[in-house]
């Protein structure tokens, strides 16, 4: 064979990676890729793919691993470091990858697609305004197609702007009125009136939308009716909503089924292992140096957004927002990967091995940036309901709130909100009541075997008496009382959870007792609540 047309050794490896990734073969595949980077150590594509075989692996430390010295030298293909960006966020590594995003902050003349994906990525990391200040410079370069409209509209939402993202969804929903995500922020964005609502517009694009029974278009249709519900809902037209929210929800609940066996074993192993671990240490805030956490956990939808408000309205306290940096760092330390009920499960076998304090240091490393020079920074993560137990050991010192709202209250909130395709408990009403069962079950075990863990809040106190509630909060946390965290509608940070227009508001009772209403289609769900 002529020299000049033989393989590079090179080549070779390339060609056998991806045989064996072909082949399913990830022990091999593992060994070709890093026996080519040694030799291109600045492979990024080889070693990004060598972080997706190790996952498939189960190695999540050693994927992440892999993903740092990936930061250390810029690609110069700005697609690839997005998708760098992309895995560091799901391995946790958050500090690396606001340093990649910053590097790819510095690129002249982005484009808008570029734009808009380093506006999706600050948005993942809670950096609201620097997201929407990168979707102003692409509406101003001009957006294409309505995923670009929509994140832009939740953008302006998110930090305030109310009038200019409701502009933003109606020019969206002109050009692409099949569009279900705009059709859903829209109805969302105000409470309607006779006078102004899009009861009509819902009702005939769901004539118009394609019968086909794909689950795209399932899904589409359910974000239709979701938003038709609400703005009959609003409205006070009772009977005509209730259907249109059976007939989302029955979608929903199609493409989405509840795994509740997956659920019920994950309580189960929370409990198992929780009983098992050594003896928590419960310290004072105010004896530890900051900033510190505060967690607000409970069940989606019981006040959580509320009380955050509230809590970060306070002059040495400001607002993490939703944030999964304490499950990402136990499964680091686990050395598992955060795969949903799977990867739980197996994180809570290897529970007797996992270092609590270093997924505390961890943690902290990843999250205290956050604080923005305050002492104290609020997660507000709900689902962390599950976390006490290891919350309360890798972090002795951060104090832990547990919201806690009547159950046909709480349960209809879920019931009637479009997640989308996360939160599938919350689409059946036996599936709602088993989940919160689970809730439940949890917050009664961690009060009873780590008594003053978490101080109960009761969201109906919360908004009936707030200074004799919130009082009782701040000592919990440390914190001297502050006329501020009575007006949480003054408080001018972002807010990204369904609740951020009632959140903009004051204090008000208006969210007690919602399911009234619909209380004939609801008996099912107060007798499974028991």
């Amino acid at each position: 064979m002529d020299q000049r047309n033989r393989p590079t050794v090179e080549e070779d490896l390339r060609q056998s990676v991806r045989a064996h990734v072909d082949a399913r073969d990830w022990t091999a595949a593992r060994t070709s890729l890093e026996s080519l980077l040694r030799r291109v150590p600045h492979d990024l594509p080889a070693r990004l793919e060598l972080v997706g075989v190790l996952l498939r692996q189960g190695l999540f430390r050693a994927s992440a691993n892999q993903l740092l010295q990936a930061v250390a030298t810029p690609s110069g293909d700005a697609a690839l470091d997005i998708q760098l960006v992309q895995r560091l966020c799901f391995s946790g590594e958050i500090v690396a990858a606001r340093t990649c995003l910053d590097r790819i902050g510095r690129l002249a003349n982005p484009s808008v697609p570029l734009l808009v994906a380093q506006a999706r990525l600050r948005w993942t990391l809670g950096e609201f305004h620097a997201a929407r200040q990168l979707m102003e410079r692409a509406a101003m370069a001009g957006l294409d197609g309505p995923d670009q409209f929509h994140l832009h509209a939740t953008l302006l939402q998110v930090t305030g702007d109310i009038g200019r993202a409701g502009d933003v969804l109606e020019t969206c929903l002109r050009h692409w009125p099949g569009y279900g995500d705009a059709a859903v922020a829209r109805s969302n964005l105000h409470t309607q009136t006779a006078a102004s609502n899009h009861v009509d517009f819902l009702r005939g694009q769901l004539v118009r939308l394609p019968a086909d029974e794909t689950p795209e278009a399932r899904f589409v249709r359910a974000q239709f009716e979701s938003a038709l519900f609400k703005e009959l809902d609003d409205l006070g037209r009772h009977d005509e909503a209730w259907p249109a929210l059976a007939r989302s929800n029955a979608l929903m609940s199609s493409i989405n089924p509840y795994d509740g066996v997956g659920e019920a074993a994950v309580a189960e192993g929370l409990i198992d292992v929780a009983g098992a671990l050594a003896p928590a240490e419960i310290r004072t805030a105010a004896a530890v140096p900051g900033p510190l956490p505060i967690f607000i956990v409970g069940m989606p939808r019981s006040g959580t957004t509320l009380l955050d408000r509230m809590l970060s309205s306070h002059s040495q306290v400001t607002s993490a927002g939703e944030i999964n940096d304490f499950l990402r760092q136990l499964h680091w330390v686990a050395d598992v990967p955060p795969v949903g009920v799977a990867g739980m499960l197996a994180t809570l076998r290897r529970a007797s091995k996992i270092d609590l304090r270093e997924v505390g240091e961890r943690y902290l490393a990843q999250t205290q940036w956050r604080a923005h020079g305050r002492r104290f920074y609020v997660d507000k993560l709900p689902v962390n309901i599950q976390m006490v137990p290891f919350i309360r050991r890798a972090l002795p010192h951060a104090p832990i709130l547990h919201m806690v709202r009547d159950p046909m209250d709480v349960c209809f909130s879920n019931f009637r909100a479009m997640f989308g395709n996360v939160s599938a408990y919350s689409y059946d009403m036996q599936a709602l009541a088993h989940y919160h069962g689970l809730y439940r079950r949890l917050a009664s075990e961690w009060h009873a075997s780590l008594p003053g863990a978490m101080l109960d809040v009761p969201y109906a106190d919360l908004v009936r008496e707030p200074a004799i509630v919130l009082r009782n909060v701040l000592q919990h946390c440390g914190l001297e009382e502050e006329d501020a965290c009575l007006h949480p509608e003054r408080n001018q940070a972002p807010v990204a959870t369904p609740s951020s227009m009632q959140v903009r508001e004051p204090i008000h009772t208006r969210g007690l007792g919602t399911w009234r209403p619909y209380a004939h289609q609801l008996e099912p769900l107060r007798r499974w609540l028991g």
